[in-house]
């Protein structure tokens, strides 16, 4: 499948890796860290299927994307997205992030508004401002993310072992919910990423999407476990649904974050009755 051309660091091109299926409605698939569009390969069938083009893509530094050591913000996120939408020519498409594509939702919407799109879904996702601060005492302390900081420079591969743990809740669900196998393929997948990559995107988690927030004025959906270890649903999806006006908050039971693996089912049956109801007349924001 192709690649689209984002942008430069010295001498290369940087190239997104990108897959795009099917026919109907657009559905864009934003995917998590530290994995690639892969990983959404639970959804893209059921969304095939149920009569939608289906969009992923690899985000820098990731996946079968080009490696970057530069544009690890979101700013720069929003901005490769937006490359591919206008590239493709997308109208009336959905967003649908999960983690830090849940970011790239926001901060997409947020800056250049919600012309062309229609819906936005985000999963697990790391809005609205994961941070502590004075004005955001529900956020996580500082400490936590220099410590995952630490991890990846001391040795990524052994850090996204334990995360990988945590991403999937493997004490109470492996065997069960997921597989041996599955997390070493996703293990598999975090080891190619961009070490620069690994590191840079981790303060990129507590980025403050809170105006980001306001700006969305397209029917949305948020779906998040209610076992998040990794991204805790009380500090994240449970304020993004209350943040954006309208949006519905679906949460799923004994959840861990990587929802669209272990409970892919439930997951695929909200996306698809969202997907299937009319959208509601958008009103501008000023």
């Amino acid at each position: 499948m192709p690649y689209i051309d984002v942008g430069k660091e010295n001498s290369g091109n940087i190239d997104l890796y990108y897959e795009d299926h099917g026919s109907g409605k657009p559905v864009v698939l934003i995917h998590g860290y530290p994995l690639s569009g892969a990983s959404w390969e639970k959804q893209v069938p059921v969304l095939l299927n149920a009569g939608h083009r289906v969009i992923t893509y690899d985000r820098r530094g990731f996946g079968k994307s080009s490696q970057p050591t530069t544009g690890y913000n979101y700013d720069t996120f929003a901005e490769d997205l937006h490359k591919l939408v206008t590239h493709l020519k997308l109208q009336d498409f959905t967003l649908v992030g999960f983690s830090m594509g849940g970011g790239e939702v926001a901060r997409y919407l947020g800056k250049y508004g919600s012309k062309g799109v229609s819906k936005a879904v985000i999963l697990s996702g790391v809005p609205p401002f994961l941070l502590k601060t004075a004005d955001n005492p529900e956020g996580v302390d500082g400490s936590v993310f220099e410590g995952i900081q630490k991890a990846v420079v001391a040795d990524r591969y052994a850090f996204f072992t334990d995360f990988f743990k945590n991403f999937y809740n493997t004490d109470l669900l492996l065997g069960k919910r997921v597989s041996e196998q599955a997390v070493q393929a996703s293990w598999n997948v975090a080891a190619g990423a961009s070490a620069t990559a690994s590191l840079a995107c981790v303060p990129t988690w507590h980025e403050d999407f809170r105006k980001d927030l306001e700006r969305v004025d397209v029917p949305t959906l948020v779906i998040h476990g209610d076992q998040d270890r990794i991204v805790p649903i009380n500090a994240a999806g449970a304020r993004t649904a209350k943040m954006i006006k309208g949006a519905r908050l679906h949460v799923v039971k004994g959840g861990p974050h990587c929802i669209t693996w272990t409970h892919a089912e439930e997951v695929n049956a909200q996306l698809l009755t969202f997907l299937g109801e009319k959208a509601q007349v958008k009103k501008s924001v000023a």
